[in-house]
């Protein structure tokens, strides 16, 4: 970084947040509006998006929507009001885990809804997006993927698969922008507590608090710094891929199976 005020990086620019009513998207937004952006701020809760605008105001513009519906997405960006229909920043956000079955076992209803969200909802996303941001030269693409998206790990089967597809499409996404002004980011991150493992194992907290005990995972503000920093970078310079994790996470070693 240079010794330059990036105090007001997002002055001026429209950020469409999934996910918003929670975790990383409810971070993003406040930091984009802090640093003077305005934001699209995309959930399924209705009452916690009134709740994200009472607290953030008129630059923040609650969009209630369900990303599985594909129809409801294109409709949705088209619709936009005039003041946040220039989108500058894409944080494609929402996704999810559910289960930590192994495949033979795995709920076949669990595996379409991880793809609908994790996949089909992000390309429909981009798919709508990124014209207008080549039209105009300018624009930032940041999809969240995971470590999972590397490193399998037993029951992260179709979770692992969906965070490799963001992560392969980010990359791809950029060789077919470069030269057009839009950069593409994928962020992958270790474990972090937010509301993630809760939902992964249906709503039981006491499991999901099982997840991070005896460590200190990463926050949704570490991410938000992250994704921040990222954009905060000269246009000439484009983050390709970021990997987080905890200090106390790493990398498993190989799975052998021995005979007795």
């Amino acid at each position: 970084m240079t010794d330059r005020d990036t105090t007001n990086w997002a002055d001026g620019r429209v950020a469409l947040v999934t996910g918003a009513t929670s975790g990383f998207g409810d971070a993003v937004a406040r930091q984009v509006i802090a640093a003077g952006g305005r934001v699209i701020a995309v959930g399924r809760r209705e009452d916690r998006l009134a709740a994200l605008r009472d607290a953030l105001g008129g630059r923040l513009h609650p969009l209630q929507l369900d990303l599985t519906d594909r129809d409801a997405i294109a409709a949705a960006v088209a619709g936009l009001p005039d003041d946040f229909a220039a989108i500058d920043i894409l944080f494609n956000n929402a996704g999810l885990a559910l289960g930590l079955s192994s495949a033979q076992d795995a709920k076949i209803a669990h595996w379409r809804q991880m793809i609908a969200t994790n996949v089909t909802a992000v390309t429909e996303l981009v798919h709508a997006v990124l014209p207008g941001m080549v039209a105009r030269g300018r624009g930032d693409i940041v999809n969240m993927s995971s470590v999972a998206a590397s490193y399998p790990y037993p029951g992260g089967n179709i979770y692992g698969a969906t965070k490799a597809f963001v992560r392969q499409f980010s990359l791809n996404l950029r060789a077919d922008v470069v030269g057009t002004g839009v950069r593409v980011t994928s962020v992958e991150p270790g474990m972090c507590e937010t509301e993630f493992s809760v939902v992964r194992f249906d709503g039981d907290s006491s499991a999901a608090d099982k997840v991070y005990a005896g460590m200190t995972p990463l926050s949704a503000d570490d991410i938000a710094n992250a994704v921040t920093w990222i954009l905060q970078q000269p246009r000439h310079v484009n983050v390709n891929t970021i990997e987080l994790m905890p200090m106390q996470q790493a990398f498993g070693p190989f799975a052998v199976k021995r005979d007795d």
